[in-house]
């Protein structure tokens, strides 16, 4: 158990990505600045995001940066060289297959040679999950007629200059350094009515918005100190005794769920920052900004549907869109599969994914089922009650098993008493779909 809390010790508090977004926040406030004077061209806004981008993935990756380059730069000709309707099944393909090989080389020195991988090389992997999200979310505006390609391409006969010219949007969506390291996903017609926009629009920054953050921030890293404590003078699994285990399940998904809440919410202050915050209009057609966390939401509901649509809103939505809308056949299931593949298919993702799958369609059938037959407010409170502190139980359940590395530790939990809630979920799916048999 010491190696299992040491790996996700060394994940959550000695990962140094907060500190670059840190860094990256005078340059943001920067950019903002610039933009409000009419000296500071569409085109300089471009490259100072692209810089800015580039800058901070040779700080952030050193020379794992080339990871993260070379998709971005095969992804401009890709979209500059093929027709709208061939985009999107081509730069997902590509961008999937070179993301899968990075993640085995992961496997490969985690499993095989039993090391541990440099804190640069987990930070380029999490940059290119997140570029992946960017270079689908723009192949599928192409494909859906939302954005126009660049006509000609790398074909046409313009010069060098001009197809340079053509690609630098994309170029700087795809790099831009708000939201290279982290925060919710801006879509290509946001980005670009950002930068394009004239300076009278640009959105002035609201510094009680900013503070307001920055006390989110300060409360949650207080919570995060004082719960690290507990946990940390408790037992582990391999320590833990029947019912105490569930305890520790609990307390060491607490910790990870308030770092969670607090990266996402230093993301969203970057973005805010640069203004691609929620201070920027949306255009027709677009859905609106939605910042990856919603705490109140995420701890105080009774559904494990709604918290999996809540939890990390832009990645569920960006889910929703590139494989649950397009799936024919078990679209819940694929989604989750393909999220698992995402992640990097660690044994623990392969587990966890699969396990939330299914106690989301369970969580369909048994709220429908309550809302037929409990009739009465106090049962109702009482009903609601009992699957709050089970919906809270299931996803410390899944939590964990996502984020432990080692077949060992996954093998712990499976066997611990916390298998119990998610199994009585699982039959109460069975007797249920019976039942919703019988009645059809």
């Amino acid at each position: 158990m010491f190696q299992f809390r040491m790996d996700w010790l060394q994940q959550f508090f000695l990962h140094p990505v907060s500190l670059y977004q840190g860094a990256a926040f005078p340059f943001a406030l920067l950019f903002n600045y610039l933009c409000i004077m009419d000296s500071f061209s569409t085109r300089a806004r471009y490259l100072f995001l692209l810089a800015g981008g580039g800058a901070l993935a040779l700080a952030a990756m050193g020379s794992f940066a080339l990871l993260v380059f070379i998709p971005a730069f095969c992804t401009v000709v890709l979209v500059s060289s093929l027709g709208p309707q061939e985009v999107h099944r081509q730069t997902f393909f590509f961008q999937m297959s070179w993301q899968t090989l990075c993640h085995l080389g992961l496997h490969y020195t985690e499993y095989y040679l039993q090391e541990t991988p440099s804190t640069r090389f987990y930070i380029t992997l999490s940059s290119l999950m997140l570029l992946t999200q960017r270079v689908t979310s723009l192949s599928l505006d192409i494909c859906e007629g939302k954005v126009e390609a660049a006509v000609g391409g790398i074909q046409s006969r313009s010069s060098l200059s001009e197809h340079l010219c053509k690609a630098l949007p994309y170029f700087s969506y795809l790099l831009f350094f708000p939201a290279l390291l982290g925060g919710p996903l801006c879509s290509f017609q946001r980005f670009q009515a950002r930068v394009q926009g004239p300076s009278s629009l640009c959105s002035r920054i609201s510094f009680w918005a900013l503070t307001w953050r920055g006390l989110q921030i300060l409360g949650l890293e207080c919570l995060k100190v004082a719960l690290s404590r507990v946990v940390s003078e408790g037992a582990g699994l391999t320590g833990c005794q029947q019912l105490e285990c569930i305890y520790v399940m609990w307390s060491t998904a607490g910790l990870f769920k308030l770092t969670y809440y607090s990266h996402w919410i230093l993301d969203d202050s970057l973005l805010h920052a640069a203004g691609f915050g929620s201070g920027l209009s949306s255009s027709p057609g677009e859905e609106g900004y939605i910042p990856d966390a919603d705490i109140w939401t995420l701890e105080t509901t009774h559904r494990i549907s709604l918290f999996t649509r809540k939890w990390n809103q832009s990645t569920a939505r960006w889910l929703r869109r590139l494989i649950f809308q397009h799936s024919r056949g078990w679209p819940l299931l694929q989604t989750f599969a393909f999220s698992a593949w995402w992640h990097g298919l660690h044994p623990g993702q392969v587990l966890g994914f699969f396990c939330w799958a299914v106690m989301v369609e369970a969580d369909y059938l048994i709220h429908t089922f309550a809302n037929l037959f409990i009739r009465s407010w106090p049962m109702r409170l009482l009903y609601r009650a009992l699957t709050w502190v089970h919906t809270q139980l299931i996803i410390a359940y899944i939590m964990l098993a996502v984020e432990v590395r080692s077949l060992s530790s996954v093998w712990l939990l499976c066997n611990s008493y916390n298998s119990f809630f998610p199994m009585v979920y699982c039959i109460l799916l069975f007797l249920l779909l019976k039942t919703k048999h019988k009645f059809n």
